[in-house]
C-alpha cells in the first residue's frame, strides 16, 4: 500500500495541530508495513527531502505565503509523478484546509482515489473562500471519500452538508502509552501538587482569540481553584491584566509551551481541564484526549465542531455554551468541589479514549477505507 499525504507543512508529534496529527498518521501507517510519502512546503525557499519516523517527507521550496497558505510551485508536478511515476502510489490524502494543495492536485492529472481529510472549516477568509470556492467544490467533486473526525463537525459544517454520501467519521488519536504515569513521572506530579493549597483547573493551547482562554480567566473569579496556564501568544498580556483586574493574580500561574515529559506531568498534577474555545476554529481539542487519558475530567465547549464529541457532556466531562462567563464559572466551581464527580467523570473519560481514540484505532480505520478505495492489501 502506497500512500502520498499532501499537506501544508509536516511536524514531529506532540505539537499539536492539523500538522502533527498528518505526521502522527502518516508515522503510524508506515510503521503498519505502509510506504508513506509526504508532500508538503517548506518554510524555506529550497526543496528538501528526509525520511523521519519511516516516512519519505518532501518539503518543496516556498515561494511565499499567502492567507497562510504556503505557495510551493513543485506541487503540481510532485504529485503529478506521485501518481504516474515508475511505483505511483495508491491514494493520495489531501488534508484540508490546504487550498494550494487542492489546487494543484485539481491541475495535477491524478488519477488515483484521493480522499480528502477533513480537518476544519474555512472561518476567517471568507472573501477568499467565496473566490476559491469553484475550485473547492471540484476538488471535492473529485475526491472518493472524505473523513471528519466526528459525527458533529459534519453535522456542524456547511461544506460536508453538501457531501455527506461521501463522508467517513474517524476520530484522531493519541497514544496512550506516552502519558503513562511513570515513577519520573509520578515524582513531578507529587512535586507539582505539593506547590498548591487549592484544586488546580488547567489550560492548554495557543493564547489566541478562539481559545477563549479570557472567558476563562474571568470565570475562575467565581472558582475556589488554582489556574495554571500552558501556552504563548498574542493575547498574553492581555490575559495577565484580566487576571489583575479579576483579583485573582495569586491564583494564575502562567507558563510557556512545556516539554511534552513535563506537559504529562501537568495534565496528571491537574483536577480539571478547561477548553473554553469560542469560535469554530477549535475543530476538535486533542488536548481534551490527553487530559482524558491522564484521568482528569474535562470542561469545555458546545461548539458546531468535534469539541462536544471528544467531550461528553456528563460522561467525561462537562459542556457549556461558549463564550458563557457565567456557565463555566458553574461547572468548574462544580467540579472542583466534588472530587468523587471528578474521579467517575475522569475514570470514564480514560476508558473512552482507550476505547476509540488511539492512534491504532485511527490508523486502522484509514488502511480500511484506503484498501477499500484502491482494492489494494
Amino acid at each position: 500500500m502506497r500512500v502520498t499525504m499532501v499537506n501544508k507543512y509536516y511536524s514531529p508529534p506532540h505539537l499539536g495541530g492539523v500538522e502533527t496529527v498528518v505526521a502522527t498518521l502518516s508515522a503510524a501507517l508506515a510503521a503498519r508495513g505502509a510506504d508513506v510519502s509526504a508532500l508538503v512546503a517548506n518554510e524555506a525557499g529550497s526543496t528538501v527531502t528526509e525520511i523521519i519516523d519511516g516516512v519519505h517527507v518532501t518539503r518543496l521550496a516556498r515561494i511565499a505565503t499567502v492567507a497562510k497558505t504556503p505557495i510551493a510551485l513543485g506541487m503540481r508536478r510532485a504529485i503529478r509523478e506521485a501518481a504516474i511515476g515508475p511505483t505511483p502510489t495508491d491514494i493520495i490524502q489531501l488534508n484540508h484546509p490546504y487550498p494550494w494543495g487542492e489546487a494543484a492536485w485539481l491541475t495535477s492529472g491524478a488519477k488515483v482515489p484521493m480522499v480528502i481529510g477533513y480537518h476544519a472549516d474555512i472561518t476567517r477568509q471568507k472573501r477568499l473562500l467565496a473566490l476559491y470556492r469553484p475550485v473547492l467544490d471540484r476538488v471535492f467533486d473529485g475526491a472518493a471519500a472524505i473523513v471528519a473526525s466526528s459525527p458533529n463537525i459534519v453535522q456542524g459544517s456547511p461544506m460536508l452538508a453538501r457531501y455527506a454520501d461521501k463522508v467517513r467519521v474517524i476520530p484522531y488519536g493519541i497514544e496512550p502509552a506516552l502519558y503513562d504515569a511513570t515513577p519520573k513521572v509520578a515524582a513531578r506530579v507529587a512535586e507539582l501538587r505539593s506547590g498548591h493549597s487549592r484544586p488546580v483547573v488547567l489550560f492548554v493551547g495557543r493564547l489566541v482569540y478562539y481559545k477563549g482562554a479570557d472567558v476563562l480567566m474571568r470565570a475562575m473569579r467565581g472558582v475556589d481553584a488554582d489556574l495554571v496556564v500552558i501556552g504563548s501568544g498574542p493575547l498574553e498580556d492581555q490575559l495577565r491584566e484580566l487576571a489583575q483586574a479579576g483579583g485573582i493574580t495569586e491564583r494564575v500561574t502562567f507558563l510557556p509551551p512545556q516539554p511534552f515529559g513535563e506537559l504529562v506531568a501537568r495534565y496528571r498534577a491537574a483536577d480539571v481541564f478547561c477548553l473554553p474555545s469560542t469560535a469554530r476554529a477549535e475543530s476538535f481539542g486533542i488536548v481534551q484526549l490527553e487530559a482524558q487519558v491522564c484521568g482528569v475530567p474535562c470542561v469545555s465547549t458546545d461548539l458546531p465542531t468535534s469539541v462536544p464529541y471528544v467531550n461528553l457532556d456528563g460522561v467525561t466531562g462537562t459542556t457549556v455554551p461558549a463564550g458563557d462567563v457565567e456557565a463555566l464559572t458553574e461547572a468548574l466551581q462544580r467540579l472542583v468541589a466534588d472530587a468523587g464527580l471528578r474521579e467517575r467523570l475522569g475514570r470514564q473519560g480514560r476508558e473512552r479514549v482507550l476505547a476509540g481514540f488511539t492512534v491504532e484505532h485511527m490508523t486502522s480505520s484509514y488502511l480500511a477505507l484506503y484498501r477499500e478505495l484502491s482494492g489494494v492489501e
